[in-house]
């Protein structure tokens, strides 16, 4: 998986005091969870802008001068408002260690059902896995390629041996939707089958 490194300072006072005066100073506080202790630090706001407003997953290598770290997004504060990023949380990974995140759906193949006018639904766009850090993958695939027109996708058809998928069996990722045009025509045709006389039959 690639890596966004942030680069930041760690800070003593927590206090909400100094919390608003690092936002007022254009920096956003942060906390670094998982290790031997809890590290606290700050950063400026642009050095979020390829990890948060982004589809994609990252691991972050967090650099704070002589320590560096690296670590996943755990949890991020929003104003509802102004959209102003409040307070972001991060989880220290270790080569040893499992660790939850969310990847994003990648879309591969060409659904004969799609082909056929059916419509291409994708229900889950993350699916949330438990792996070691060095199996972390940047996408999980979705093919679509045996689905037919009302096929579904279940999350079971994604399982790796390199990570543990969180979801039920029956959680479904995409499916194949009958289009309003496609359905439309089987009634057209099933009125004009119906209304046709069988061969040899007199009026």
């Amino acid at each position: 998986m690639k890596a966004i490194t942030i680069k930041g300072s760690e800070r003593e006072s927590v206090g909400k005091v100094a919390t608003k005066a690092l936002r007022n100073a254009g920096l956003v506080p942060c906390v670094l969870y998982g290790g031997n202790q809890t590290v606290h630090f700050s950063a400026e706001v642009a050095a979020f802008r390829n990890l948060i407003y982004t589809p994609n997953a990252h691991t972050v290598a967090i650099d704070l001068g002589e320590n560096k770290y690296e670590a996943v997004l755990q949890d991020l504060q929003v104003h509802p408002v102004s959209d102003q990023i409040l307070h972001v949380d991060f989880f220290q990974l270790f080569d040893d260690k499992e660790v939850t995140i969310e990847i994003p759906v990648k879309i591969t193949g060409t659904s004969p059902g799609v082909l056929g006018g059916g419509i291409l639904t994708l229900n889950t766009r993350k699916l949330k896995v438990k792996a070691l850090p060095k199996n972390l993958p940047d996408v999980i695939e979705a093919n679509i390629s045996e689905l037919q027109m009302g096929n579904k996708l279940y999350v079971t058809k994604l399982a790796s041996d390199n990570y543990k998928l969180l979801h039920p069996d029956n959680t479904v990722v995409a499916q194949v939707r009958i289009s309003r045009a496609a359905m439309k025509a089987a009634q057209e045709a099933a009125k004009a089958a119906k209304a046709t006389p069988a061969k040899g039959k007199k009026k």
